[in-house]
Parts: C-alpha cells; sequence; structure tokens
C-alpha cells in the first residue's frame, strides 16, 4: 500500500527583482495579495493545460505558449498579428490592452487566439 505524502501549503520560490516586481505591480491593479495572485495564476495554468492536452489541435501546437508584444494588438479592429497573420482575439479576465505589455497566447482556436498578459 502506498503511503499518502503530507503536503503543507507552503513553496518558498526565488524571482529576479524584475519579475518580483511585475506579479506585485499585478496584485496590486487586482486588488490581490502577491500570495493570492500567484496561486491563482498556478492554478489556472494548470487548468488551462489539463484542458488543452485531449484536445490539441494545430493551432493549439503552433501557437499556445508563444509571447507576443502588446503593440501587436489593434484594439481599434479587434486584430493581432502574429507571424504577419491576423487574427481576432480575446483577452484573459476581459482586462483591456495595455500596449507596453508583453501577452502569451493560452488558447487557439480557429482564428481566435486567447491572451494573457504577462
Amino acid at each position: 500500500m502506498e503511503e499518502k505524502k503530507n503536503y503543507s501549503g507552503q513553496l518558498s520560490l526565488r524571482l529576479t527583482p524584475e519579475l518580483h516586481e511585475r506579479i506585485a505591480n499585478e496584485a496590486d491593479k487586482e486588488n490581490r495579495s502577491i500570495n493570492n495572485l500567484v496561486a491563482y495564476l498556478l492554478e489556472k495554468s494548470l487548468d488551462d493545460q489539463l484542458i488543452a492536452r485531449p484536445t490539441s489541435s494545430f493551432e493549439q501546437r503552433q501557437f499556445v505558449g508563444r509571447t507576443i508584444n502588446g503593440r501587436s494588438i489593434t484594439p481599434e479592429n479587434g486584430l493581432v498579428v502574429v507571424d504577419g497573420i491576423y487574427y481576432r482575439y480575446l483577452i484573459d479576465g476581459n482586462h483591456p490592452v495595455d500596449m507596453d505589455k508583453a501577452y502569451v497566447i493560452i488558447e487557439a482556436n480557429g482564428n481566435i487566439l486567447t491572451l494573457r498578459a504577462l
């Protein structure tokens, strides 16, 4: 019989000062603690990966995980340019586009990409 491991729920994590600052700023914007934001993002990322695995498509394999510059997004017409091709996009959490941020593609479904600010 396999012994069940006990987990404390605590995790020590080393970050670059720049990433720490980005996370702190994003937590402030969302009125969350850093701990709450990091836990939320990790859980959501794991959930997204588990959901995407069984239905992996060509679009998923080609785009998911790629990072794009916010200046590639044109909110006026609802399009984003990836490799010279225009796609429709959704922003995770319905946040407004910030041209100074980088975005990661978290989902691709046909010609619609879901983006999450980094």
